[in-house]
């Protein structure tokens, strides 16, 4: 079978192999993805030959078209060469894209038991296609000029991927117990594409699972972070359950999975609930990202879905059982957001503004259903705007997703309740400017009229003017506080030193 190329990067790369007598091919994602017809901007390219010297070759050419050589990122203890390449380097369309090309010379791989580094040795075609994760990333294509647009497919990819199906070159045992960390790919690329995982290849992935202990938390992490960003990744984490993999680098979600029960009184399965939450966020934010003009990136997309599978995290930790109410998880939503920093840390994910991010919609989640359970009072609703902030359209979102009652009835009145506080917001935002609003008073005014240094009395008079602003009691204007500021300070017997 013979394939049609058209991007003119592919026939720069060949006729570059061509010249140094270099068997080449386009190979993994790149190819798997034109039959999906997904965009794939990455580019793997195996040569039987130096990936680096070819590299090389193929900057050298596209410095000719564009009298400006990308730079070669080499890295010789892998034997592999990156270029960044830009789409107006080889292409005069104005859709051109930018691309990453990786060289990588044909090799074999050999294991031992307590690594997944392989042992490298130089390799043909068929030596590199036997060393692939899956059927359907062991495709190839070749880039040379007298077989241009070849397919290689010796494990029957294409038709694996006609089937979803996704199954290891080789044993499927021996190939996860090498690098266990195609355990995790396995289920992430169900998780992306919709695949079943063959039943040879779960079992092997059951009897294996143990071996994910030698992989870094990082890789896992990258590995998992794809999931949360497929479009139902309640697909990827449920067979990260089956498998036996979840508990061993997410004990804290696995603790969520299982129904209590006592006199005939259980809880809802808080594991399954999560799923379904994050895969409301999932849905709503591509949504939005299709509504929006310039979408959202998946960075931010990111950790709403972590703040989604971590809403609930507490709940283990606050579970009780009380005989006249049933089972309670009071202040669950404090202790899921105290969670979220040790969650992060172990799973090396940012401890910075992302993560504080995710530990306030943690905390926060809960607040929007008090409000429209209750009268959806100004000063609510206030309060909501004023600790939320910029991040108030994702707690709503977050929110909404977490009803998952099965009787309609209830959640049409959830959902029509919100609508009540959503319409509170726009009208409050408006009028009265909380979003991320400071005092119109600081700190420095309170000290210069009374003549005082730092100390207590500042705090309070500053915690009064807030908390009047978002009761209502005053306009969030400079003059109603300034006013109150007077009030306040000489209620605390503070003198003014400038005759106000």
């Amino acid at each position: 079978m013979d394939i049609k190329l058209d991007n003119p990067i592919y026939n720069l790369i060949g006729s570059a192999a061509d010249s140094l007598g270099m068997e080449c091919y386009a190979v993994g994602g790149v190819v798997r993805d034109y039959f999906l017809k997904r965009p794939c901007n990455d580019i793997d390219v195996v040569c039987v030959g130096s990936g680096i010297t070819l590299a090389e070759e193929v900057a050298r050419r596209l410095g000719d078209l564009s009298r400006h050589v990308p730079e070669v990122h080499i890295f010789r203890n892998f034997g592999t060469a990156q270029i960044h390449c830009k789409g107006n380097q080889f292409s005069q369309s104005d859709n051109s894209v930018d691309l990453e090309l990786e060289f990588v010379g044909a090799r074999r791989e050999s294991y031992q038991r307590d690594s997944r580094k392989p042992i490298v040795e130089d390799g043909t075609l068929e030596d590199d296609q036997n060393r692939r994760d899956f059927t359907v990333n062991a495709m190839a294509v070749c880039l040379n000029a007298a077989r241009f647009g070849e397919l290689v497919d010796p494990f029957g990819g294409i038709k694996d991927l006609d089937q979803g199906l996704l199954r290891t070159p080789l044993d499927p045992d021996v190939t996860f117990s090498d690098d266990p960390l195609r355990m995790m790919r396995a289920i992430r690329f169900a998780s992306q594409l919709g695949f079943r995982i063959e039943d040879r290849c779960f079992e092997a992935i059951q009897t294996n699972a143990e071996r994910l202990k030698i992989i870094s938390q990082e890789r896992i992490t990258t590995e998992f972070n794809k999931i949360l960003l497929s479009s139902r990744p309640s697909v990827g984490i449920k067979l990260l359950e089956k498998s036996g993999l979840l508990p061993l680098f997410f004990p804290e979600l696995q603790k969520l999975k299982g129904v209590e029960t006592i006199n005939g009184r259980g809880h809802k399965d808080n594991f399954y609930h999560t799923l379904e939450v994050l895969d409301n966020v999932a849905e709503s934010d591509i949504q939005r990202k299709q509504g929006e003009q310039n979408g959202t990136s998946d960075d931010n997309s990111l950790w709403l879905r972590w703040a989604a599978l971590l809403h609930d995290i507490g709940k283990p930790a606050t579970k009780r059982y009380d005989e006249k109410i049933g089972w309670t998880f009071h202040g669950h939503e404090v202790k899921g957001s105290l969670m979220v920093k040790k969650i992060f840390k172990r799973m090396r994910l940012p401890l910075d503004n992302k993560m504080k991010y995710v530990e306030k919609l943690v905390l926060l989640h809960l607040r929007p259903i008090v409000i429209s359970e209750d009268v959806v009072t100004d000063s609510a609703v206030r309060r909501l705007l004023f600790e939320a902030g910029d991040d108030i359209d994702d707690l709503m979102l977050l929110c909404e997703a977490d009803i998952t009652s099965k009787k309609e009835e209830k959640k049409k009145r959830f959902r029509d309740n919100y609508q009540l506080v959503r319409h509170k917001l726009v009208e409050l935002e408006e009028k009265d400017r909380i979003r991320n609003f400071q005092p119109p008073v600081s700190g420095l005014d309170i000290m210069e009229t009374f003549g005082i240094g730092p100390c207590h009395e500042i705090g309070v008079i500053k915690d009064a003017i807030k908390d009047a602003i978002l009761d209502g009691a005053i306009p969030n204007d400079r003059e109603a506080a300034w006013k109150m500021m007077l009030d306040e300070g000489e209620k605390l017997g503070l003198k003014c030193v400038n005759g106000e």
